[in-house]
């Protein structure tokens, strides 16, 4: 059955994390990413699995499951936003229910957007700052060296918005490569630890990096936030997509 495939993946995925997290002393948060696959896979691994971190990359996919998941009472959900940033989705993004945090902040203009959005809801919002560590044209994320001058304007500027930690999406080079190396992964913790004490911040910042195919290398990294999909939810249909998003 497709719910005892589902939750054999996410148990497999979970059991794959807590052995690694075993050899170091950092714990490391699952993300379900569920982009294209319905509520009820959600749903399933919400309430059978113990899974409470789920991703989304789309806006208008984000808001109809977080919606439909509050319906079922499940008000331990906690989402994270994981799309490209769109500054005329900000506002929508900002008011779904239980969002947790977005990992994608690359950019002064939507630090600002957030923050304006979320001081006008009374809120706060963790956040992510993106970092292109691959240098890739089509990757999202800030190049690293305007990193700094942005964690400083989100740090002294948005009140609103807590930085929790960097992000990256690794080049498929990389992170289908052989062996125990993985160049992207190893830049963004160098950047986390310089900016770390570039700020002086009395909390060590998060790394979320690793999806399906690199989730167990970035861990070796150092990564406290891997985003799996397919490897538990199956393989994506993007022709279901529900709106016209850029994909990460």
């Amino acid at each position: 059955m497709a719910s005892e495939f589902v939750l054999n993946n996410l148990r497999t995925v979970l059991d794959s994390v807590a052995e690694l997290c075993a050899h170091s002393s950092a714990a490391v948060r699952l993300v379900a990413v569920s982009k294209t696959f319905p509520v009820d896979s959600v749903l399933l691994c919400y309430r059978h699995g113990g899974q409470r971190h789920f991703g989304e990359n789309y806006v208008q996919e984000l808001e109809t499951k977080a919606q439909q998941m509050a319906a079922h009472g499940a008000d331990q959900i906690r989402w994270h936003y994981i799309g490209r940033i769109q500054s005329n989705m900000i506002n929508r993004i900002c008011a779904v229910p239980n969002l947790w945090c977005v990992e994608t902040v690359d950019s002064v203009k939507h630090a600002n957007g957030l923050q304006r959005a979320m001081n006008a809801m009374g809120k706060s919002l963790k956040i992510f700052i993106q970092v292109n560590t691959s240098g890739e044209l089509n990757k999202g994320g800030v190049h690293p060296e305007e990193l700094l001058p942005l964690a400083k304007h989100v740090t002294e500027q948005c009140h609103s918005l807590t930085l929790i930690g960097l992000m990256t999406i690794g080049s498929i080079g990389q992170s289908l490569g052989s062996g125990d190396e993985n160049a992207d992964f190893a830049l963004l913790r160098k950047l986390r630890d310089a900016l770390q004490t570039e700020l002086r911040l009395s909390t060590e910042l998060e790394l979320s990096m690793g999806m399906s195919a690199d989730y167990q290398l970035a861990i070796k990294y150092g990564s406290t936030n891997v985003r799996v999909g397919s490897t538990i939810f199956g393989v994506r249909n993007y022709a279901k997509k529900v709106d016209s998003e850029e994909s990460k």
